[in-house]
Parts: structure tokens; C-alpha cells; sequence
């Protein structure tokens, strides 16, 4: 049979040279952008290649660009390691060539993605009645679930604004804190809330809201509002004091999102449940499995308590779209696309691989290695942690505070910059309270415990020779 599939096999061979010769690469790409541009470059062919050929050149030529997201060093960002499992999954999926939309479409794909839905509300203890839609990540579940609250808070106030749109409709007044993630603000703008048309609520110098600032300003306001909250800060990896935000928002008649995307997977380790204590009263909740459930990328979870507000704003009508049973749930009306892929499949997969004790340990694991690591760095001379290490994110500076701010921050992204190039591992940068820093995110499932103490050796390295170059 393989010899009637050779382009499918050529796949899996160079898949599986990538995959086995992973942690032998650097985790840095060879080759930047603009070299990849020009290596691809051609004219559209006039005629067509031979399949395999076209995937081998694909493999082949794609390979300098590619960054070591599965390496087990590989620490930008927030992002998990595809795990095999997950990859095998996504490949059935791609080969099955299924529409999830509907039961009609795909009978396979409606029922295991409802499978999936409910191993998550168990594994992440939420509402077993709320609906999950699976979208692509974290940025669109934050879409999906807010607008459902729109359409929930609008509703309360009279107004159908999924009819009617938002034009003379009443204000909605956001409430979000200073420190949320960037999507937040994006998906405001996408539904035309506007991304500064908000009313920021002051944090603490983890990331954390403060419940008496939001008291305060959501008691002087009016008409619908909506509270987002959030679980891991993408630095610090802080948690919103949840218990006191959600009551303050249901004494002023608030609908309560939380931007989960990586923190909410703490609610399966009973060692860092606590972190999220309250969450489960919250309205909506979005989720990531393409960061620590290890899923390949294009997973996210759109989670709302009532499913009926997010049937209204996400629901879709036609003549020719099959007719809805009793009871039924219709992946199509939980979700912004009716065309997409069976996505609930390797959240089934990699669920049923791990189990409850897999995801467990994945969490306790990386949690440790972070842990492991921050309290080496904390040790050396010219080396600042400056965040609570409560997960699995280290937020890391160079130089000492006396030193002025730009030549920190010129020591800081010296350090990243020769550490990618080095290729032994992968860190990325950002900005934190004013300060250029280091962030180490501990998400790949191929990072082990053994690999704490060599990263804390490669970097107070790479310091020690930066430092002595400088004359500190």
C-alpha cells in the first residue's frame, strides 16, 4: 500500500529524521527569514513536480529555517513540544481529511471532540455543564469566549447586539488588568470594544489585579460590564486573586473571563491548585493544548458555562447545513468557522496517552525544573530573578541595579543573543516593569529534570565571560 501513498511515506520519513535528530540540533534556527525567502524564491512552475520530490525539497529545504520548539532546551515563549502522540493524531487528522463541522459531516470527529471536551472540564475542574469550543489557541479562544459575553451582557440590558451589531447599543465597560497579555487587547479591538477603550485595573509587581482597585472602579460605572481576569501572567506566571475578583464582579452584575491559556493546567497538580483557587466561578475560561497538554499547534479551548450565550453569538444557519436533533451538541455552533479541521482529535489523543497522572507529573515536572534553575541563577553575582517562580516561568535580568537602565538592558539581550547563537538552547526576551529581561518558559515535554542544572551552568557561563568583558 505505501508504494500507491510514496508522498505520504516520504512524509513520514523526514518527519521522523526531524524528530529523531532533535535534541543533536541547535535550537536556533541555521538560517534567518530573509535567507529562507530566497532559498524558496522560484516562479509558480509552468508544470507540475513529482509528489515525493516536492515534499522531499520541502523537508530538506525547510530544515535550516525550522527553531527547536521540541528540543528539550527550547524555552521561548510559552510554547509546548508536540508531542508524538499529539503529531500522530493530527496526522490521521490531515489524512482523514475530515470537516468537523457538524455530526452529518463527520461522525467521528463530532463525537470524540465531545469526548474531549468533557475529559477537559474534568481534568481543569470547571462546570461539567459548560460548552467547549475547539479553536486554535489561546488569542481566538479569548474571541470566542468574550463574545458570547457580549452577547450575554448586552442581552441583560435589552439588546440583541448579534442582530442588531453594536450601534446605538449600550456601552459595555471593560474591566482588565494592567498587566494583561497582549491578545486580550487585540480581541477587544476585534469586537469592537476598542483594545484602549478599557478601564485598566492596577496590579501588583507579580502581575496580579488588585481586588480593591476594581471595587472601586467598577462601583462607578453603569450598564454591562465584563471583568477578564487571568491565570499564569506571561511573565511572572501570576494568578489574579480570583475568589475576590469574582465576587466584586458578581455584587456589579459582571460577566467574568479568564485568559487561562497556559496557567489553568496548574488545576490538575494538587501542589499549585491553590494558585487558581475561585477560577471555577468565573463565566468563561480560555485554554491552550498546544502549550502544557503538548498537542501540536492550531489548539485552544473556548470554555463558557452557558453554552447558550455562546451558541448565540458563535451559531450558524443555512438551508443546506444538516437540521439539529434534541440534545445534540454542533461543534459548528461553538466556534467562528463552519470549514475546520477535526482539532479535538489530538486533545483526545494526548488526554488519553497522559491520563490524569500524565499531565500531572508534566506540570510538577516543569514547575520543579523552573524552580531548579531560578535558585541557581539567584546565586550568582549580576544575576536578578525578579519574579515569585510560583510555576514554570523565570523572569531573569543581568547587571546590578545600580548600573544604569540601558546598559542592563544591553547586557540582557547581549545574554539571549549568545545563548541562541550558541544554539544550545532557546530563551526569549521582553519587557518587565521597565526593564529589558530574560524569560525562561519550562513548557516542552522533553525537558527533563536532568536538564535544570546544565541550563543554569550554559548561562551563568555566558554571563561570567559578558561580565569579565565589561570589566564588572
Amino acid at each position: 500500500m505505501a508504494d500507491q501513498l510514496p508522498e505520504l511515506e516520504r512524509a513520514y520519513f523526514e518527519a521522523l529524521s526531524y524528530r529523531l535528530d532533535q535534541s543533536g540540533r541547535d535550537c536556533a534556527p541555521d538560517r534567518t527569514y530573509r535567507e529562507m525567502r530566497e532559498l524558496f524564491r522560484e516562479p509558480l512552475p509552468e508544470t507540475g513536480c513529482e509528489g515525493t520530490e516536492v515534499i522531499r525539497g520541502l523537508a530538506q529545504k525547510g530544515a535550516d529555517g525550522l527553531t527547536g520548539m521540541t528540543h528539550p532546551r527550547f524555552f521561548g515563549w510559552v510554547l509546548g513540544g508536540s508531542a508524538p502522540v499529539g503529531v500522530a493524531a493530527d496526522w490521521l487528522v490531515s489524512a482523514w481529511g475530515q470537516n468537523a463541522a457538524f455530526h452529518a459531516s463527520s461522525p467521528t470527529a463530532a463525537a470524540v471532540e465531545e469526548i474531549a471536551g468533557e475529559w477537559l472540564l474534568d481534568i481543569l475542574d470547571l462546570p461539567r455543564e459548560a460548552a467547549v469550543g475547539f479553536v486554535t489557541g489561546g488569542t481566538v479562544g479569548n474571541f470566542t469566549a468574550l463574545a458570547a459575553a457580549r452577547s450575554a451582557v448586552l442581552k441583560k440590558h435589552g439588546w440583541n447586539s448579534d442582530r442588531d451589531g453594536l450601534f446605538g447599543a449600550p456601552p459595555v465597560r471593560i474591566f482588565v488588568g494592567d498587566d494583561a497579555h497582549t491578545s486580550v487587547f487585540s480581541v477587544l479591538g476585534y469586537l469592537g470594544f476598542g483594545r484602549e477603550r478599557v478601564c485598566r485595573i492596577a496590579t501588583d509587581l507579580q502581575g496580579r489585579m488588585n481586588a480593591e482597585d476594581l471595587q472601586r472602579k467598577i462601583s462607578a460605572s453603569s450598564g454591562p460590564k465584563i471583568v477578564i481576569a487571568q491565570a499564569g501572567q506571561i511573565n511572572t506566571g501570576a494568578f489574579d486573586p480570583f475568589d475576590q475578583l469574582i465576587k466584586v464582579a458578581r455584587s456589579a452584575g459582571a460577566w467574568v473571563h479568564v485568559d487561562g491559556a497556559f496557567g489553568m493546567w496548574s488545576r490538575a497538580h494538587p501542589a499549585y491548585r491553590h494558585l487558581t483557587e475561585g477560577v471555577e466561578n468565573a463565566d468563561s475560561w480560555s485554554v491552550d493544548g498546544h502549550k502544557w497538554l503538548q498537542t501540536p499547534f492550531d489548539s485552544g479551548y473556548s470554555i463558557v458555562r452557558d453554552g447558550t450565550a455562546l451558541e448565540t453569538a458563535m451559531g450558524i444557519d443555512a438551508s443546506y447545513l444538516p437540521p439539529r436533533n434534541e440534545g445534540d451538541r454542533i461543534p459548528a455552533f461553538l466556534v467562528p468557522e463552519l470549514s475546520r479541521r477535526a482539532r479535538g482529535i489530538p486533545t483526545w489523543a494526548m488526554l488519553k496517552h497522559l491520563g490524569r497522572d500524565g499531565v500531572r507529573e508534566l506540570v510538577g515536572r516543569h514547575c520543579s525544573v523552573a524552580r531548579q534553575i531560578a535558585n541557581r541563577l539567584q546565586r550568582v553575582k549580576g544575576i536578578r530573578i525578579l519574579n515569585d517562580v510560583v510555576l514554570n516561568q523565570v523572569v531573569v535580568a543581568f547587571g546590578n541595579p545600580g548600573l544604569p537602565a540601558d546598559i542592563r538592558q544591553e547586557m540582557t539581550v547581549e545574554v539571549i543573543e549568545r545563548l541562541q547563537e550558541s544554539g544550545t538552547m532557546f530563551v526569549s526576551g521582553g519587557r518587565w516593569r521597565g526593564e529589558w529581561i530574560m524569560r525562561l518558559s519550562v513548557t516542552c515535554n522533553a525537558t527533563q529534570q536532568a536538564d535544570a542544572d546544565p541550563v543554569a551552568d550554559v548561562i551563568e557561563s555566558v554571563w561570567a565571560d559578558l561580565a569579565e568583558a565589561k570589566g564588572l
